[in-house]
């Protein structure tokens, strides 16, 4: 696919980027689109390698290798290459719900299981996804057409985060009608209150929730499930629910001092941040959330660094990101081949506008928070940092991360942000419609399957998978789709 030589004439190009310097003074995206002739260079680069792992989506070693949603990658490049947007737009649609979040969130599955990265860089595939899609929005392609014929049967879907959205998109094209509940004040889940808007502009949500709603579905926010809307009236009103309320119960760090003020949960931090500025219509800018303030970031993955580049954002004096697990090598490991998921070190927007504001690297590895320490009104001033290190547990034989003793130090805190992870899904959803749930709280299913354990209740997304990519969940509402609709039907032709 794409030019048979491409890979040996044209070097990887991306996108420009805006300079640190500018970007830091506000919420807007920041990546820029290369010329569409540019762009076809890039998607030149794919090499017809005639074993595509890019659109595999398979586990390997336990990491995913490939797109779960298994688009047909190397034909998408093919068409960018030729300048055939809207047929590789055609081409996209049939295996993707919304490339336009993917493309801009999505840590390219596709492309560290690329048969080209494995001496040279990678084909551009997340950008060249980016041009197909913002292309068919530009030239009125994107549609989601109302069905000519309803089928008499009601779902309602419980979240409107990336699989939840995707499960409704289906299943209204089908003829089904379909009702989206969702407890915060706008529709988007963790793709509006758990992504920054630097990274996600909410415009692109709300594109594409007028389109969904114009063909049928409907949304309902303000509406806590399982709390102020019981979970009883929905089964007597559906057919079908699916919950994919995601795995919305953050970790947390037990430690001397956790009562102190000034003490959050990331999700809960980057969602105050995108509430100010929306309700303000990006007016006002919440600096006093961050303003001055020496921040530590607890977690060295994506939401860690989203909050790392929104404290820069909102004034901070200092930022410290921590990291439990040692600095991963900048480059593959013998036990770690392509075309496993690369781990390795990657520098993220967070830390590049840390390091070029600070001078140096923001995230400090093999440490922990130990304690909090308050003053006297009870607000957070310092915090006890303890350094970790990997000891095998004589009775399970597991390698644990411990304290190393005579290591602690002390620093100022006025700010902490814990971004160590979720644990799954919420108690109070759970046992409102009595579904079962695994050892670690999601909601279970047969293997490769969607039906809980309670009757016409189906579930997907983190709820169901735990904690991972958008992309992941977009796959797993689709899948969810397909089977309620098998369920209702008798047979699905989704």
């Amino acid at each position: 696919m794409g030019k048979a030589t491409g890979f040996l004439e044209y070097e990887r190009v991306d996108g420009p980027v805006t300079k640190e310097a500018e970007r830091v003074k506000d919420f807007y995206e920041f990546h820029g689109k290369l010329s569409l002739e540019e762009q076809r260079k890039q998607a030149a680069r794919c090499m017809d390698c005639g074993v595509p792992f890019c659109q595999a989506g398979l586990m390997i070693a336990g990491m995913a290798s490939g797109c779960p949603l298994h688009n047909l990658v190397p034909e998408v490049n093919d068409l960018v290459y030729q300048g055939r947007l809207e047929q590789a737009y055609q081409r996209l649609s049939v295996t993707h719900s919304f490339p336009e979040f993917t493309c801009r969130v999505c840590p390219a599955l596709c492309e560290a299981a690329c048969t080209c990265g494995l001496h040279n860089a990678p084909v551009a595939t997340k950008e060249n996804e980016k041009t197909v899609i913002e292309y068919a929005y530009e030239h009125g392609l994107v549609k989601e057409e109302a069905p000519k014929v309803r089928t008499g049967k009601k779902v309602a879907v419980i979240g409107s985060g990336p699989s939840g959205l995707a499960a409704a998109q289906l299943l209204n094209r089908r003829g089904h009608e379909v009702t989206v509940y969702e407890r915060k004040d706008r529709v988007g889940g963790l793709l509006r209150y758990g992504i920054p808007n630097m990274k996600l502009e909410k415009s692109v949500i709300d594109r594409r929730v007028k389109l969904m709603e114009e063909a049928g579905v409907k949304f309902v926010v303000n509406a806590d499930v399982g709390a102020s809307l019981p979970a009883a009236q929905l089964e007597a009103e559906y057919d079908a629910i699916i919950l994919a309320c995601g795995a919305s119960h953050p970790r947390d760090i037990n430690a001397p001092g956790r009562d102190a003020k000034g003490i959050y949960f990331a999700v809960d931090f980057l969602g105050q941040v995108t509430k100010s500025l929306l309700d303000s219509d990006f007016k006002k800018v919440p600096y006093e959330l961050a303003k001055d303030k020496d921040v530590i970031v607890i977690g060295g993955g994506d939401t860690g660094n989203d909050c790392v580049g929104s404290c820069i954002r909102l004034g901070a004096r200092s930022v410290t990101q921590l990291e439990m697990m040692p600095k991963p090598s900048e480059s593959r490991l013998p036990s770690n081949p392509w075309p496993e998921w690369p781990r390795i070190l990657k520098v993220d927007y967070g830390q590049e506008e840390a390091i070029w504001k600070f001078g140096e690297d923001p995230r400090v590895y093999q440490t922990t928070v130990k304690e909090f320490i308050k003053d006297e009104k009870g607000n957070l001033k310092e915090v006890v940092l303890v350094s970790l290190e990997a000891k095998k547990d004589e009775k399970t034989g597991r390698m644990n991360m411990v304290p190393v003793a005579g290591s602690e130090k002390t620093v100022p805190a006025q700010l902490v942000l814990i971004a160590a992870g979720f644990l799954g899904s919420e108690s109070y959803v759970t046992e409102a419609f009595g579904v079962e749930v695994d050892g670690r709280t999601n909601v279970k299913t047969k293997p490769c399957g969607y039906r809980t354990s309670k009757e016409k209740i189906f579930t997907a997304g983190d709820m169901h998978r735990g904690q991972s990519l958008v992309v992941w969940a977009i796959a797993e509402g689709r899948g969810a789709a397909k089977e309620v609709d098998a369920a209702l039907m008798g047979y699905t032709n989704l």
